[in-house]
């Protein structure tokens, strides 16, 4: 079966934190508490003239960056975009650790790296990357991109001090971190079940939200009734029709690979 088509919004926040290229600039001034800065290459009075954004200038908490710079310093930035006004904006924390940073530019998208799950939280998975610089943790696993199936929290996926391998979504240079995703390195399920649409399932109920319900159809595979679906009377949520794990037969109206979704109808209906 031909790969789902690539999300274009992931791909255009890709485009947007991969890694700019490297300035050397000489720092002229503070700006409330942004950096600026004119590159050592620029000659006369109309040498453009840079920014560093607070956010930007280190990964250390200071109050204000005329602790960790000078008048007349030269400092390493990365070229990050520019303002409406069209200012230059660079990143110093981008460049602030050498070894971080030529080993998040090894890193490419698709690669497959392996290292150990360090920490567990609600928000993700923190790892410990193989070859990583020492004393930092630079992989990290949005939930999204820990499995298929549809878990309550990250340690029904993973725990801390397993070894894992994943794939390389991208490498930031400005957070020192490694997008990361186990799942995919596993099978997508909807790819065994794109050619169900129009297929009769009965399944039990899964979840019920309030304009509607998720129906299990197969392992690791879910389908979606909206409400309207389940009655033409007026009623408010769902669990005044079925309650969760209550069988039901429904008919798959389709399988969007790129979404990763599967609409349902119920088994008396057509397909539109």
């Amino acid at each position: 079966m031909p790969e789902p088509a690539p999300d274009p919004r992931l791909q255009s926040l890709i485009n947007q934190i991969r890694p700019g290229p490297v300035r050397t600039v000489e720092v002229i001034g503070f700006d409330g508490a942004d950096v600026l800065v004119k590159p050592v290459d620029a000659e006369g009075e109309s040498a453009e003239i840079g920014r560093i954004p607070r956010h930007e200038a280190s990964m250390r908490r200071v109050e204000h960056p005329s602790e960790l710079f000078e008048i007349g310093q030269e400092i390493n930035a990365e070229e990050i975009g520019r303002w409406g006004e069209g200012q230059l904006r660079l990143s110093a924390r981008a460049c602030e650790i050498p070894a971080l940073r030529s080993f998040l530019l090894a890193m490419e998208r698709g690669q497959v790296v392996t290292g150990i799950v360090a920490a567990v939280h609600d928000f993700g998975v923190f790892v410990h990357l193989d070859g990583e610089p020492d004393g930092l943790c630079t992989g990290f696993i949005r939930v999204p991109d820990l499995t298929w199936s549809r878990i309550d929290h990250p340690s029904e996926a993973v725990e801390a001090g397993q070894r894992i391998m994943a794939e390389v979504i991208v490498a930031e240079t400005r957070s020192g971190q490694v997008a990361l995703s186990l799942k995919a390195l596993q099978e997508d399920p909807l790819m065994r079940f794109e050619g169900q649409v129009g297929h009769v399932v009965t399944g039990p109920i899964t979840k019920i939200i309030h304009f509607g319900v998720f129906v299990q159809l197969a392992p690791d595979v879910e389908g979606f009734l909206h409400l309207s679906e389940l009655t033409d009377e007026p009623v408010e949520t769902p669990d005044q029709l079925v309650g969760e794990g209550e069988p039901i037969t429904v008919r798959v109206a389709e399988v969007d690979l790129q979404r990763h979704r599967v609409r349902l109808t119920v088994a008396n209906k057509d397909v539109d």
